[in-house]
């Protein structure tokens, strides 16, 4: 039987502002190149899309896809196109200064772009005596603590890549750009 691709307990941890920049550059992606076809033709989108789908994949990379992911085996942050994946027994110390930070034993401090991150504590709730709530950066940072406290001996590796699929996609796209560029000054 293999293991299951999530398991159960995993949290993934992603900044909130990043979805909410990205639906909005995807609509707009698909304006301009709807544009594009309806005042020239389906040829000029051609040639039009690719700096408009590198300006896609920019807003993809720089606002959306750093996110941190947490479960019982260990953590996976993914900082744009560089992804780290450790064990929990890899990890020394973790701390919430503007962004969270795992300190590993191999020496380094990693800062995760995408996890939860220092903000201020929410307003009080009007005209009640209700008690204070902890800002969701700091319960996040408790959750994730936890996971590493209830964590059993186990994998010490830490393993450091590179977002494969993205910079596939971004060759595809360079690559599109200068075939692009050739037709444009050949005068086809």
């Amino acid at each position: 039987m293999t293991e299951p691709q999530h398991p159960e307990g995993a949290h993934t941890y992603r900044a909130s502002s990043g979805l909410v920049i990205l639906i909005p550059s995807v609509l707009l992606a698909l304006f301009l190149l709807g544009d594009a076809v309806v005042r020239g033709s389906w040829g000029q989108m051609l040639l039009l899309a690719p700096w408009v789908l590198l300006a896609l994949w920019l807003v993809y990379e720089l606002s959306y896809v750093s996110s941190v992911r947490v479960d019982s085996e260990g953590v996976v942050v993914q900082n744009m196109l560089r992804r780290t994946s450790f064990g929990w027994k890899s990890v020394r110390d973790i701390d919430l200064r503007w962004q969270l930070q795992f300190s590993l034993d191999d020496g380094r401090e990693l800062t995760c772009y995408g996890g939860p991150a220092r903000a201020r504590p929410p307003r009080p709730v009007r005209g009640g005596e209700s008690e204070a709530k902890a800002p969701s950066g700091l319960r996040a940072l408790t959750t994730i603590r936890d996971l590493w406290d209830a964590a059993a001996a186990g994998d010490s590796s830490i393993r450091r890549s590179w977002d494969v699929p993205a910079l596939i996609a971004l060759a595809v796209i360079a690559a599109w750009a200068v075939g692009a560029i050739v037709v444009t000054n050949a005068g086809w």
